[in-house]
Protein backbone atom coordinates (compact mmCIF):
# COMPACT_ATOMS: atom_id res chain seq x y z
CA UNK A 1 0.00 0.00 0.00
CA UNK A 2 0.70 3.50 -0.98
CA UNK A 3 0.52 6.74 1.57
CA UNK A 4 1.62 9.71 0.60
CA UNK A 5 1.55 12.24 3.50
CA UNK A 6 1.81 15.97 4.01
CA UNK A 7 4.26 17.78 5.85
CA UNK A 8 1.55 19.08 7.99
CA UNK A 9 0.50 15.16 9.30
CA UNK A 10 4.48 14.29 9.76
CA UNK A 11 6.39 17.22 11.36
CA UNK A 12 4.23 16.48 14.88
CA UNK A 13 6.55 13.31 14.64
CA UNK A 14 9.74 14.66 14.17
CA UNK A 15 12.35 13.61 17.07
CA UNK A 16 14.39 17.21 17.34
CA UNK A 17 16.72 15.49 19.81
CA UNK A 18 18.25 13.36 16.79
CA UNK A 19 17.98 16.81 14.47
CA UNK A 20 20.37 18.60 17.32
CA UNK A 21 22.63 15.60 17.43
CA UNK A 22 23.37 16.17 13.51
CA UNK A 23 24.15 19.77 14.24
CA UNK A 24 26.32 18.81 17.48
CA UNK A 25 23.73 19.24 19.58
CA UNK A 26 25.85 17.64 23.08
CA UNK A 27 27.87 20.98 22.64
CA UNK A 28 24.96 23.53 21.99
CA UNK A 29 23.39 25.46 24.71
CA UNK A 30 19.48 25.19 25.04
CA UNK A 31 18.71 28.27 23.86
CA UNK A 32 21.09 27.59 20.49
CA UNK A 33 18.54 24.32 20.23
CA UNK A 34 15.44 26.38 20.57
CA UNK A 35 16.39 29.07 18.02
CA UNK A 36 17.74 26.22 15.60
CA UNK A 37 14.21 24.13 15.75
CA UNK A 38 12.51 27.39 15.29
CA UNK A 39 14.27 28.13 11.76
CA UNK A 40 13.61 24.45 11.00
CA UNK A 41 9.55 24.68 12.28
CA UNK A 42 9.77 28.33 10.09
CA UNK A 43 10.78 26.21 6.72
CA UNK A 44 8.36 23.74 7.66
CA UNK A 45 5.72 26.02 7.64
CA UNK A 46 6.92 27.69 4.05
CA UNK A 47 7.37 24.44 2.23
CA UNK A 48 4.57 22.71 3.77
CA UNK A 49 2.46 22.91 0.56
CA UNK A 50 5.49 22.25 -1.63
CA UNK A 51 6.81 19.23 -0.77
CA UNK A 52 5.50 15.46 0.51
CA UNK A 53 6.51 12.76 2.57
CA UNK A 54 5.74 9.12 1.15
CA UNK A 55 5.42 5.98 2.73
CA UNK A 56 4.75 2.13 1.06
CA UNK A 57 3.88 -0.85 2.93
CA UNK A 58 2.75 -4.12 2.61
CA UNK A 59 1.31 -6.86 5.54
CA UNK A 60 2.68 -10.35 5.02
CA UNK A 61 2.00 -13.85 6.33
CA UNK A 62 5.30 -14.80 7.81
CA UNK A 63 7.02 -17.80 9.56
CA UNK A 64 10.73 -17.92 11.50
CA UNK A 65 12.73 -20.66 10.21
CA UNK A 66 15.90 -20.89 11.91
CA UNK A 67 17.37 -17.72 11.34
CA UNK A 68 15.19 -16.69 8.35
CA UNK A 69 11.81 -15.28 7.78
CA UNK A 70 9.71 -16.75 5.46
CA UNK A 71 7.24 -14.85 3.86
CA UNK A 72 3.91 -15.79 2.52
CA UNK A 73 2.14 -14.56 -0.54
CA UNK A 74 3.86 -11.45 -2.01
CA UNK A 75 2.59 -9.58 -4.47
CA UNK A 76 5.52 -9.67 -6.55
CA UNK A 77 7.62 -12.66 -7.67
CA UNK A 78 10.60 -12.64 -5.45
CA UNK A 79 13.30 -14.82 -7.58
CA UNK A 80 16.52 -15.39 -7.30
CA UNK A 81 19.23 -13.70 -9.63
CA UNK A 82 23.02 -14.37 -9.97
CA UNK A 83 25.23 -11.96 -7.94
CA UNK A 84 28.48 -10.71 -8.70
CA UNK A 85 30.89 -7.43 -8.57
CA UNK A 86 29.09 -5.81 -10.88
CA UNK A 87 24.93 -7.07 -10.28
CA UNK A 88 24.19 -6.94 -6.38
CA UNK A 89 20.48 -7.68 -6.77
CA UNK A 90 21.14 -10.51 -4.24
CA UNK A 91 19.01 -13.85 -4.35
CA UNK A 92 16.37 -14.72 -1.86
CA UNK A 93 15.19 -18.09 -1.94
CA UNK A 94 11.33 -18.64 -2.52
CA UNK A 95 10.57 -15.37 -0.15
CA UNK A 96 13.28 -15.68 2.52
CA UNK A 97 14.59 -12.74 4.55
CA UNK A 98 17.69 -14.09 6.03
CA UNK A 99 18.77 -12.51 9.35
CA UNK A 100 21.92 -12.50 11.32
CA UNK A 101 22.12 -13.85 15.06
CA UNK A 102 24.06 -12.39 17.68
CA UNK A 103 27.64 -14.59 18.19
CA UNK A 104 29.68 -12.83 21.10
CA UNK A 105 29.83 -14.39 23.91
CA UNK A 106 28.16 -12.85 26.72
CA UNK A 107 25.54 -11.77 24.23
CA UNK A 108 21.70 -13.50 24.18
CA UNK A 109 22.56 -15.14 20.49
CA UNK A 110 19.24 -12.99 19.20
CA UNK A 111 18.21 -12.96 15.75
CA UNK A 112 14.80 -11.33 14.66
CA UNK A 113 13.75 -14.50 12.86
CA UNK A 114 13.54 -15.54 16.57
CA UNK A 115 10.54 -12.89 17.32
CA UNK A 116 8.30 -14.60 14.21
CA UNK A 117 6.14 -17.05 15.02
CA UNK A 118 5.04 -20.17 12.89
CA UNK A 119 1.67 -18.65 12.28
CA UNK A 120 2.48 -14.83 12.21
CA UNK A 121 2.52 -11.68 10.31
CA UNK A 122 5.62 -9.39 9.26
CA UNK A 123 4.89 -5.67 8.27
CA UNK A 124 7.58 -4.46 5.40
CA UNK A 125 8.20 -0.61 4.86
CA UNK A 126 9.68 2.47 3.05
CA UNK A 127 9.59 5.92 3.94
CA UNK A 128 11.13 8.92 1.94
CA UNK A 129 10.65 12.68 0.86
CA UNK A 130 10.25 14.10 -2.29
CA UNK A 131 13.63 14.59 -3.91
CA UNK A 132 13.54 18.26 -4.07
CA UNK A 133 14.49 18.46 -0.49
CA UNK A 134 17.86 17.35 -1.53
CA UNK A 135 18.51 19.35 -4.82
CA UNK A 136 16.61 22.64 -4.69
CA UNK A 137 18.59 24.12 -2.55
CA UNK A 138 21.88 23.60 -3.84
CA UNK A 139 22.83 27.55 -4.21
CA UNK A 140 22.90 27.71 -0.41
CA UNK A 141 25.47 25.26 1.49
CA UNK A 142 23.57 26.30 4.80
CA UNK A 143 19.81 26.10 3.38
CA UNK A 144 21.06 22.45 1.32
CA UNK A 145 22.35 21.39 5.05
CA UNK A 146 19.56 22.59 6.79
CA UNK A 147 17.04 20.84 4.11
CA UNK A 148 18.99 17.57 4.10
CA UNK A 149 18.39 17.81 8.29
CA UNK A 150 14.97 18.66 8.06
CA UNK A 151 14.35 15.56 5.12
CA UNK A 152 16.02 13.06 7.26
CA UNK A 153 14.12 13.69 10.67
CA UNK A 154 10.73 14.05 8.32
CA UNK A 155 11.25 10.70 6.54
CA UNK A 156 11.82 9.10 9.91
CA UNK A 157 8.60 10.94 11.77
CA UNK A 158 6.99 9.31 8.42
CA UNK A 159 8.17 5.97 9.89
CA UNK A 160 6.26 6.70 13.16
CA UNK A 161 3.55 7.83 12.08
CA UNK A 162 3.41 4.75 9.49
CA UNK A 163 4.42 2.86 12.28
CA UNK A 164 1.45 3.98 14.69
CA UNK A 165 -1.13 3.63 11.46
CA UNK A 166 0.20 -0.15 11.02
CA UNK A 167 -0.39 -1.04 14.72
CA UNK A 168 -3.56 0.62 15.22
CA UNK A 169 -5.38 0.29 11.96
CA UNK A 170 -3.90 -1.51 9.08
CA UNK A 171 -2.86 -4.73 11.53
CA UNK A 172 -5.00 -3.92 13.78
CA UNK A 173 -2.85 -5.61 16.71
CA UNK A 174 -2.82 -2.52 19.13
CA UNK A 175 -6.46 -1.35 18.20
CA UNK A 176 -6.49 0.74 21.73
CA UNK A 177 -2.81 1.78 22.01
CA UNK A 178 -2.84 5.44 23.33
CA UNK A 179 0.72 7.45 23.15
CA UNK A 180 1.70 10.34 22.77
CA UNK A 181 4.54 11.37 20.20
CA UNK A 182 6.80 11.61 22.86
CA UNK A 183 5.93 8.06 24.28
CA UNK A 184 6.03 6.43 20.94
CA UNK A 185 9.53 8.17 20.36
CA UNK A 186 10.58 6.09 23.71
CA UNK A 187 9.25 3.42 21.61
CA UNK A 188 6.72 2.27 24.14
CA UNK A 189 4.39 0.41 21.48
CA UNK A 190 4.36 -3.21 21.44
CA UNK A 191 6.52 -4.59 18.71
CA UNK A 192 9.56 -3.57 17.22
CA UNK A 193 10.27 -1.27 13.72
CA UNK A 194 14.27 -2.32 12.78
CA UNK A 195 15.20 -0.57 10.21
CA UNK A 196 17.90 -1.43 7.74
CA UNK A 197 21.40 -0.50 8.03
CA UNK A 198 20.90 -0.51 11.79
CA UNK A 199 22.21 -2.84 14.82
CA UNK A 200 19.87 -6.18 14.70
CA UNK A 201 19.81 -5.73 10.51
CA UNK A 202 23.36 -4.36 9.42
CA UNK A 203 23.17 -5.26 5.49
CA UNK A 204 22.12 -2.28 3.41
CA UNK A 205 22.18 -4.69 0.62
CA UNK A 206 18.68 -6.26 2.23
CA UNK A 207 17.15 -3.39 0.55
CA UNK A 208 17.21 -5.23 -2.57
CA UNK A 209 14.86 -7.96 -0.82
CA UNK A 210 12.76 -5.34 0.34
CA UNK A 211 12.61 -3.39 -3.18
CA UNK A 212 11.37 -6.84 -4.39
CA UNK A 213 8.56 -7.09 -1.80
CA UNK A 214 7.53 -3.82 -2.18
CA UNK A 215 8.75 -1.95 -5.33
CA UNK A 216 10.63 1.17 -3.74
CA UNK A 217 10.38 2.95 -7.32
CA UNK A 218 6.78 3.74 -6.41
CA UNK A 219 7.44 5.96 -3.68
CA UNK A 220 10.19 7.71 -5.85
CA UNK A 221 13.15 5.42 -3.87
CA UNK A 222 16.02 4.00 -6.13
CA UNK A 223 19.07 2.06 -4.32
CA UNK A 224 23.01 2.23 -5.21
CA UNK A 225 24.94 -0.58 -6.31
CA UNK A 226 25.20 -1.45 -2.45
CA UNK A 227 21.91 -0.99 -1.62
CA UNK A 228 21.50 2.45 -0.19
CA UNK A 229 18.61 4.57 -1.13
CA UNK A 230 18.14 7.63 -2.87
CA UNK A 231 16.95 10.12 -1.82
CA UNK A 232 19.02 9.46 1.34
CA UNK A 233 16.18 10.91 3.52
CA UNK A 234 14.86 7.12 3.06
CA UNK A 235 14.12 4.80 5.94
CA UNK A 236 13.11 0.93 5.57
CA UNK A 237 12.84 -2.13 7.78
CA UNK A 238 10.51 -4.33 9.35
CA UNK A 239 7.45 -4.30 11.33
CA UNK A 240 7.34 -7.11 13.99
CA UNK A 241 4.55 -7.44 16.88
CA UNK A 242 5.87 -10.12 18.93
CA UNK A 243 5.62 -8.85 22.51
CA UNK A 244 8.90 -9.91 23.60
CA UNK A 245 10.71 -8.38 20.51
CA UNK A 246 13.21 -6.04 21.33
CA UNK A 247 15.97 -4.21 19.82
CA UNK A 248 19.39 -5.43 19.92
CA UNK A 249 22.88 -5.38 18.08
CA UNK A 250 24.26 -8.07 15.99
CA UNK A 251 27.65 -6.94 16.81
CA UNK A 252 30.63 -9.50 15.36
CA UNK A 253 30.35 -12.37 13.73
CA UNK A 254 33.06 -14.75 13.00
CA UNK A 255 33.71 -16.41 9.53
CA UNK A 256 31.18 -19.49 9.79
CA UNK A 257 28.04 -17.16 10.35
CA UNK A 258 29.58 -14.91 7.39
CA UNK A 259 29.56 -18.05 4.92
CA UNK A 260 26.61 -19.45 5.98
CA UNK A 261 24.64 -15.83 5.78
CA UNK A 262 26.21 -15.66 2.37
CA UNK A 263 24.69 -18.95 1.41
CA UNK A 264 21.26 -17.70 2.53
CA UNK A 265 21.47 -14.91 0.58
CA UNK A 266 22.57 -16.35 -2.29
CA UNK A 267 25.80 -13.99 -2.83
CA UNK A 268 29.48 -14.54 -2.75
CA UNK A 269 31.23 -14.88 0.55
CA UNK A 270 33.69 -12.17 -0.74
CA UNK A 271 30.62 -9.39 -1.53
CA UNK A 272 28.88 -10.12 1.46
CA UNK A 273 32.27 -9.29 3.02
CA UNK A 274 32.03 -5.71 1.60
CA UNK A 275 28.13 -5.32 2.74
CA UNK A 276 29.01 -6.80 6.23
CA UNK A 277 32.34 -5.05 6.98
CA UNK A 278 31.55 -3.25 10.45
CA UNK A 279 30.38 -6.38 11.78
CA UNK A 280 33.56 -8.41 11.29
Amino acid sequence: MKIDYTITDVAPYINWIYFFHAWGGSRMPQQGRAELQAEAEERLRRYADCYRAHAVFELYDAYGDDDDIVVRGSRFEVRGTRCNERDTRCEVRGARIPCLRQQQQGSEFLCLADFVGKQDKIGVFATTVDHGFETDFDGDPYERMMMQLIADRLAEATAERLHEEVRKRYWGYAPDERLSVSEMQQERWQGIRPAVGYPSLPDTSLNFVIDQLLDLHQIGIRLTESGAMKPHASVSGLMLAHPEARYFSIGKIGEDQLADYARRRGVPVELMRKFLGGNL
